[in-house]
């Protein structure tokens, strides 16, 4: 999400009372008509149905349950803040599942209350809103057990990603300058990458992971078999980062840009740079200052050599190769989905352009994205349009979208994570803060 999406969504708070009143059944299932229109249909799922509450729109066979929204009250004492954007899923064990939740929070937001302890104050005496929130769930009936402020003292915490090692990475997608600092300002510089353990029970100490670099960090993704990070950036001219551990886990380490032979610019604004189902070789340039005030990573990256895209955004790991999304990538500026497959350690790593939206009924600015149980990819939208609503998209092992969703008030949906066992997709509406457990024939 770029700042002017923020400022877009200014306008989302007129209409939060009323989604308020749509959610107060908390829980729906599937009946009525179904849709007509571009994109509808395709789905190996059926058309989507028509919900009777008005909010989110689900093929047949699908119900939805609302977990949390905006101002329950938590077991710290505090309530659920504003603005759930990533999100992740985890085992704790002994029938219990957590969920830990971002929250793209500023300075002038509120945070749910006063919160005890964080990363940093505004004016040196309130702690930043920004962080996340866990909720622990019962695996088997996903009724919500507890839920908390987990992380705070953060700007704008946009999206992540989970660890092999059961731990959630959370990405400010801000980068302070020296005049955000001073008396009445902030006290501490801002655009990392913090780790939350899914089972804290509370708020943790929020250290940030500098070596990841200082830049406007999207969402993350852990290669299991190696422990490198990848990494996003939200920005126009965005490179895509790898952080190479020490060892794993570690938060001490190197970090790299991607570069495609042959390929400086994967954007295909100015021409077919790169073709759908093309392959590429990836070196991989190490990278200096990455803790550097300027906001200047990718430019110096960049002039090295390393290869830009489209607002990178959601990131996911499958077993032994990695998809991310660019959200105004390709010729019609309507998105791309890379794949990168990290070669064995005498290879050199490849990267193909999986899909490349041709118009805005087929996808339409993707965002979050992660993998089903049947191999698809599901895809968030992140579009602000007068009249279309933001989907869930559905993208085929050989690259078609479909619909999956649809959400039928004006806020993106945010977060899509499965559980552990493949049954629920987890997903969130924006503003106001809702959580969604989504159960159907997924493996379908």
């Amino acid at each position: 999400m770029t700042t002017d999406t923020i400022d877009r969504r200014l306008f989302l708070a007129a209409t939060s009372s009323a989604f308020a009143a749509l959610l107060a059944s908390g829980c729906t299932t599937r009946t009525g008509s179904a849709l007509a229109g571009p994109g509808a249909g395709a789905a190996p799922y059926g058309p989507l149905k028509r919900d009777p509450a008005g909010l989110l729109d689900l093929p047949e066979g699908f119900s939805y349950r609302v977990l949390s929204r905006l101002g329950d009250a938590m077991d710290d004492g505090l309530s659920v803040p504003d603005k759930a954007d990533g999100m992740g899923c985890f085992d704790l064990g002994n029938g219990e599942i957590a969920l830990v939740r971002n929250h793209e929070l500023v300075p002038t937001d509120g945070g749910g209350g006063a919160i005890a302890s964080g990363f940093d104050k505004v004016a040196g005496s309130t702690v930043l809103p920004g962080g996340t929130t866990t909720l622990v769930l019962d695996a088997r009936t996903l009724a919500v057990k507890r839920q908390y402020r987990s992380l705070a003292g953060t700007i704008r915490n946009c999206a992540g990603g989970v660890t092999p090692w059961g731990s959630w990475l959370t990405c400010e997608e801000f980068v302070s300058a020296d005049k955000h600092l001073g008396e009445g300002k902030l006290g501490r510089h801002h655009g990392w990458v913090f780790e939350v353990p899914a089972n804290a029970g509370g708020l943790v100490e929020a250290v940030p992971i500098k070596a990841m670099g200082r830049f406007n960090h999207e969402a993350a993704c852990v290669d299991p078999r190696t422990a490198i990070v990848y990494l996003t950036e939200d920005r126009d001219d965005s490179l895509l980062y790898r952080f190479v551990p020490e060892s794993r886990g570690s938060h001490s380490g190197r970090l790299q840009a991607l570069a495609l032979d042959g390929i400086a610019d994967s954007r295909n604004w100015t021409g077919q740079d790169m073709a759908r189902g093309d392959w590429r070789a990836v070196r991989w340039i190490d990278l200096a200052d990455v803790e550097a005030p300027a906001d200047d990573l990718r430019k110096r990256g960049a002039a090295a050599g390393a290869t830009v895209f489209a607002r990178g955004e959601g990131i996911h790991m499958g077993t032994d190769e990695l998809y991310f999304c660019c959200t105004s990538g390709g010729a019609a500026k309507l998105g791309q989905i890379f794949r990168l497959q990290p070669a064995p350690a005498a290879g050199r790593d490849r990267v193909q352009l999986f899909f490349e939206s041709e118009n805005a009924a087929q996808f339409n600015y993707g965002d979050n994205l992660t993998g089903a149980p049947n191999g698809h990819l599901v895809v968030c939208e992140d579009q602000y349009t007068p009249v279309v609503d933001n989907r869930i998209k559905g993208i085929t092992r050989d690259g078609r979208a479909y619909d999956l969703a649809r959400l039928d008030l004006q806020t993106e949906l945010a977060g899509a994570c499965f559980s552990p066992d493949g049954r629920t997709l987890f997903v969130n509406a924006y503003a106001p803060t809702t959580t969604f457990a989504i159960t159907g024939p997924w493996t379908a």
